[in-house]
C-alpha cells in the first residue's frame, strides 16, 4: 500500500534559489518589510554555511497557477511565485540581502544594508562596524564576492597587497587566505532543502505540516496565509496595509494627516479582519484563504477570474478601513464610550471588530454621523465591560456577522444591535452578574475599567476635587507623575493593623478610587474615618451627595466594616456603570 504525499522533496543550491527569486518563481514577500532577525543571526547564519553545517529544510506551497505570467511589485519580476513561502522567509531573506547588497527595513522601520564582514585570517564572520571598516583584514562586506563583476583573482591579489602593507605575511598566510575566500565565495552553491506542498493541500493541512516541522512550535494562522497572498496577486495592498500600520506607531514629525492616534497601534493582521469583515462579511479566515486564492469550495478548482473579483472586494473594503477621515472619526465612538485614556481599553480585538461593524454601518447602511456614533459607543462599552471578543474573538464575530446577514435598511441594522445589546445586558447581568464580576483583585479587570469609562461619561469629578475624571485621563498629558492615580479607600497600611494582610483581600477592585496624585500623598495610611470626614468638610453637601453617588460610596461609608463595605460598593459600582451606559442613548 502506498502512502499518497502531499509534498515532494526538491533540492536547491543558494544561487538557484536567488535567481528563483529574483525573476519571480518563489514568492519571497517585499525585501522592504521589516525584517525580524538580529544581524547576529544573520552573521551566524553565513558563519554555519561556511562551516558546511545544515540550517535547515524550506517549506514551500505551490500557489495552483503555474505557468500564469505577468508583472509584480515594483522589482519587475517577470511572473506570478509558482512557490509561495511558508518555512523559511527570515533565512532567505538574510541570503538574498547579503549576497545581492540590498537593503533591508528593520524592526525599527529603518532602512539600511545588512553588512556582514569577514577576515580570511581567522575564518572568522562578524557584523561590520566602524572598527572592522578600518582593519585592512577584514572584507568588510561580503556582499562583494558575488557581484556579476566580481574577479576572483583580482580582488585575492588587492586583499593580499593591502594586507602586506601593514604586517608581514608568511607564505602560509598566503595560502590559507585565498582558500577561504574561495571556499567564501563558493557559498553560492551551499546545497539546501526544500519541501513543496502540492497544490491539492488545504491551508489546515499546510499549517498542520508547519508546526509539526517546525522546532520552535511557532503556529502559523491564517491572516499569515492571506498576507502571503496579498504579496503575490495585490502586493501594492500589503504595502499600503504595512505602511498604514507603520504611520500608526508614532506621530508625524510633519504635522500632516496621519493614522497616529493614542488609542491604538495597529497590526497588519488586525486591519486585515476589518477589511475582510467589512468586504465579505467573515470573521474567520479559514475560507477567506481560499475565496481569495479563487478556489471554487464546491469543486476545488481555481480560477484566475474569480480571484481576481474577491480581490477587487478586499481592495473595495480595504480603501474604507485605511481611509483616514473614517480611522479618525472611528475613534470618536471610543471617547464617546468614556473610553478616553489607552490604559482603559483592555480588549484590542473589541476596537477591531467595533471598527469593522461601525464601517458596515456607514458604508453598507448608510447611517448618520450622530445615530451611528452613539450605536457603535454603546456596542464598544458593551462589548469591553463583558469581554465579548476575548477567546474565541473569530467564533463570536462571526455570529454577529451572521446576525446582519438578514438586514437590509439602517433601522433592521440598528435594531439587531440593540436587540443584541440588550439580549445581553439584563437585569441579572446589573443586579448580579457584573456585581460578583466585580469580587477581584485584577487591576485589568474589565468591569473597573467600564466603571473609569462611566465617570467620564457621567462627567463626574475626581473624588474630593473639583477636577473633572474625564479632563485628567487626557492622553495628551505628559507629567512625572500621573494626573490621576488609584487609592485605597482603606488603605494598606490601615487594614494591615486590623489584621487583613491579604494582598487579594486588601487589593479588591471595590477598594479603589481615583484621586489626584498629592491627594493620594496626603491620605497615606490613615483611616478612613479620620481623613473623608476632613475632606467631606471642605464640600458642598449637594456636591458631595453627587461626588458619593458617582463615586459609588455609601453615606458614612468610612463607618462600615470593610468586607461588608466591599460588598455595597460592588453593587452601587455596576448601577453607575449602567447609569453610563444608557446615557450613551441620550444626546
Amino acid at each position: 500500500m502506498t502512502v499518497d504525499l502531499l509534498f515532494k522533496k526538491v533540492d536547491y543550491t543558494v544561487g538557484k534559489l536567488l535567481e528563483d527569486i529574483a525573476i519571480g518563481e518563489i514568492g519571497l514577500p517585499d525585501i522592504q518589510r521589516p525584517f525580524v532577525w538580529d544581524t547576529s543571526r544573520v552573521r551566524d547564519l553565513f558563519d554555519s554555511m561556511y562551516r558546511g553545517y545544515p540550517i535547515g529544510t524550506l517549506l514551500f506551497w505551490e500557489n495552483g497557477y503555474p505557468g500564469e505570467h505577468r508583472v509584480i511589485g515594483v522589482d519587475g519580476k517577470q511572473k506570478v511565485p509558482r512557490l509561495l513561502i511558508v518555512d523559511g522567509q527570515q533565512r532567505l531573506t538574510a541570503l538574498y540581502a547579503v549576497m545581492k547588497g540590498v537593503p533591508i527595513v528593520g524592526k525599527d522601520f529603518r532602512c539600511r544594508r545588512l553588512r556582514i564582514a569577514f577576515t580570511p585570517m581567522e575564518e572568522r564572520f562578524e557584523v561590520t562596524n566602524a572598527a572592522i571598516e578600518r582593519d585592512p583584514s577584514w572584507i568588510p562586506d561580503i556582499s562583494v564576492l558575488w557581484r556579476p563583476e566580481f574577479d576572483q583573482y583580482e580582488f585575492v591579489s588587492e586583499y593580499l597587497g593591502r594586507l602586506a602593507e601593514h604586517r608581514p605575511l608568511a607564505s602560509e598566510d598566503r595560502k590559507r587566505i585565498p582558500k577561504a575566500i574561495h571556499r567564501l565565495v563558493n557559498l553560492i552553491s551551499y546545497p539546501l532543502s526544500a519541501l513543496e506542498i502540492s497544490v491539492s493541500a488545504t491551508e489546515e493541512q499546510v499549517a498542520e505540516i508547519f508546526v509539526r516541522i517546525n522546532s520552535r512550535g511557532r503556529t502559523l494562522n491564517q491572516a499569515d496565509f492571506i498576507l502571503t497572498l496579498m504579496s503575490v496577486f495585490w502586493d501594492e495592498g500589503r504595502r499600503e496595509l504595512e505602511e498604514f500600520c507603520r504611520r500608526a506607531q508614532k506621530p508625524p514629525a510633519d504635522n500632516r494627516p496621519s493614522p497616529y492616534n493614542p488609542y491604538f497601534r495597529p497590526a497588519p493582521e488586525q486591519l486585515l479582519r476589518v477589511s475582510v469583515a467589512l468586504g465579505f462579511r467573515r470573521a474567520r479566515l479559514e475560507h477567506v484563504y481560499s475565496i481569495l486564492r479563487g478556489k471554487d469550495l464546491q469543486t476545488g478548482e481555481f480560477s484566475p477570474e474569480r480571484r481576481d473579483a474577491q480581490f477587487a472586494l478586499l481592495r473595495e473594503a480595504q480603501a474604507q478601513a485605511l481611509d483616514l477621515q473614517h480611522w479618525h472619526d472611528f475613534f470618536k465612538v471610543i471617547k464617546r464610550a468614556g473610553y478616553v485614556h489607552p490604559s482603559l481599553i483592555s480588549s484590542q480585538m473589541a476596537l477591531v471588530y467595533t471598527y469593522a461593524l461601525w464601517l458596515i454601518g456607514r458604508r453598507d447602511f448608510g447611517l448618520d454621523h450622530h445615530t451611528l456614533r452613539d450605536l457603535m459607543a454603546r456596542w464598544f462599552f458593551m462589548s469591553s465591560l463583558t469581554g465579548r471578543y476575548t477567546g474565541e474573538s473569530e467564533t463570536r464575530m462571526e455570529r454577529d456577522l451572521a446576525m446582519l446577514r438578514g438586514c437590509r435598511r439602517g433601522e433592521e441594522f440598528i435594531r439587531a444591535l440593540e436587540q443584541e445589546m440588550a439580549a445581553v445586558l439584563t437585569p441579572d447581568y446589573w443586579g448580579v452578574t457584573l456585581p460578583n464580576d466585580l469580587a477581584t483583585a485584577s487591576a485589568r479587570n474589565p468591569g473597573q475599567l467600564a466603571y473609569y469609562a462611566a465617570l467620564c461619561i457621567l462627567d463626574a469629578s475626581v473624588l474630593f476635587s473639583t477636577m473633572r475624571v474625564r479632563d485628567l485621563l487626557d492622553p495628551s498629558s505628559r507629567a512625572k507623575r500621573k494626573a490621576l492615580e488609584r487609592h485605597h479607600l482603606f488603605p494598606r497600611g490601615y487594614l494591615e493593623r486590623r489584621g487583613i494582610a491579604d494582598r487579594r483581600e486588601i487589593n479588591q477592585v471595590a477598594n479603589y478610587a481615583l484621586v489626584e496624585w498629592h491627594d493620594n500623598i496626603d491620605i497615606r495610611d490613615l483611616p478612613p474615618a479620620e481623613y473623608a470626614p476632613r475632606y467631606e468638610r471642605n464640600l458642598d453637601p449637594e456636591a458631595l451627595r453627587a461626588m458619593y453617588h458617582y463615586h459609588a460610596l455609601p453615606e458614612r461609608w468610612y463607618e462600615m466594616e470593610y468586607r461588608a463595605f466591599l460588598e455595597e460598593r460592588r453593587r452601587l459600582m455596576a448601577a453607575v456603570i449602567r447609569e453610563g451606559f444608557q446615557r450613551l442613548s441620550r444626546r
